[in-house]
């Protein structure tokens, strides 16, 4: 993430905007800093803000309720250092999970931590006006009595969808979802700010900004059973920030370059490149589970025959994982030669069922990929994504929080 310094505002940035980013930068340090917290004369040197710019924020974001002194530090001359921390009970989000047959909802602090959750069967094809009844019920209900307010509703589904405007396409399988105003229907309901994406790019913007736990997954062999094991080690959400692959942490060490692939009742991708969710031009990026890879294949949901989701999901049916496995190698093999990403990361009911076969089976491939390719520092590691059942539902909690962070897209 790029901060903003000095010589931005000397050259004719906006300043109610640079106030706002500037104020994003400092909550997005306090928030990775943890409940340790962090000094204003590190946050200055952190952002290349000033210190008196620094203390100007610091102070609005006491006056909000966001940010609290979390005690003294030695210093190396002087007086010891106030250290200022984020306030988590200070302002919340709920997260939707509208999955085919389910619906998951989570009600998650600044830091994203889930405090609450509910999950209950869902019949995605009931209907419209039921759904939305529906969703906005588990929505109230999570919040009775809860005594606090919420910044707004991120809500994940199947896609195709429109996120910009909140609009779905034709949901394979559910063509009836197509150009319904899922974001204002919603909104309208509940009364609060709604956004709307695909599951799978939640899913990737919540492990992209709190990165909760990929660090302690390791950055070993792609492929191993202990990779499949290691996600049990995976830290809370709202750990201290952003994890990379290699196990370092810190705000510095972000996810920059991955793709997580979803394989519940459904097959997709999320791709965050460059430390950002990828939508595509038209929010279409991530369709990954109709790339065909056999002309004769089975038919799909969405109209074509041998698409990766079709010829897993048979498999899958028939009892036949390691073959699963490998035609999801086959489609992430795909993505890392077009995308040149760092990390594959395997989440879903599916995947759940069968962590194992599936890393092994997708590591494999990616493995063989590399060494025909001659890849001198091997394979493209693959692992279970952290977050589990619950994983795309905090990702849509995101979908309002990263934007106080400066972490989201608007």
């Amino acid at each position: 993430m790029a901060y903003v310094n000095r010589t931005n505002a000397e050259s004719g940035v906006n300043l109610l905007a640079l106030r706002s980013h500037n104020a994003a930068l400092v909550l997005d340090l306090l928030r990775t800093a943890g409940e340790g917290g962090i000094s204003r004369l590190e946050l200055a040197e952190r952002t290349g803000l000033t210190p008196q710019a620094v203390s100007k924020i610091t102070a609005r974001l006491r006056a909000d309720g966001l940010a609290a002194e979390a005690g003294r530090r030695a210093s190396t001359g002087g007086k010891p250092r106030t250290v200022l921390r984020l306030v988590p009970e200070a302002g919340h989000a709920v997260g939707l999970h509208l999955d085919r047959d389910e619906v998951t909802v989570v009600l998650c602090d600044l830091t994203g931590a889930v405090v609450a959750e509910r999950r209950v069967p869902l019949d995605l094809g009931a209907g419209a006006e039921a759904v939305v009844e529906s969703a906005a019920g588990e929505v109230e209900a999570l919040l009775a009595g809860a005594g606090v307010s919420v910044l707004g509703v991120g809500v994940a589904l199947p896609g195709p969808l429109d996120h910009a405007r909140g609009v779905l396409h034709r949901v394979t399988g559910f063509p009836e979802w197509d150009g319904f105003p899922l974001r204002d229907a919603l909104a309208g309901r509940l009364g609060v700010p709604v956004v709307v994406d695909k599951d799978t790019n939640a899913a990737a913007l919540g492990i992209a900004v709190v990165g909760s736990g990929v660090g302690a997954l390791g950055g070993g062999v792609s492929g191993s059973a202990g990779a499949a094991g290691s996600s049990g080690s995976a830290g809370p959400a709202g750990s201290s920030g952003a994890a990379d692959p290699s196990g370092s942490s810190g705000p510095s060490s972000a996810l920059e370059s991955f793709a997580y692939l979803h394989l519940g009742t459904g097959l997709g991708a999320g791709l965050v490149i460059g430390g950002g969710v990828h939508r595509g031009a038209r929010t279409g990026a991530g369709e990954f589970g109709h790339q065909v890879i056999q002309l004769d294949g089975p038919p799909c949901g969405c109209g074509n025959r041998g698409c990766i989701e079709a010829l897993c999901l048979a498999a899958v049916d028939r009892g036949a994982v390691g073959e699963a496995a490998r035609v999801l190698g086959v489609g992430a093999a795909n993505l890392v030669g077009l995308l040149d990403i760092d990390l594959v990361l395997l989440g879903g009911r599916t995947v759940a069922a069968h962590e194992e076969a599936f890393v092994r089976g997708v590591g494999a491939v990616l493995e063989e990929r590399a060494r025909l390719e001659g890849v001198d520092d091997g394979a493209i590691p693959v692992r279970v994504a952290p977050g589990g059942a619950r994983g795309v539902a905090e990702g849509a909690a995101q979908l309002l929080l990263a934007p106080l962070f400066g972490r989201g897209e608007d």
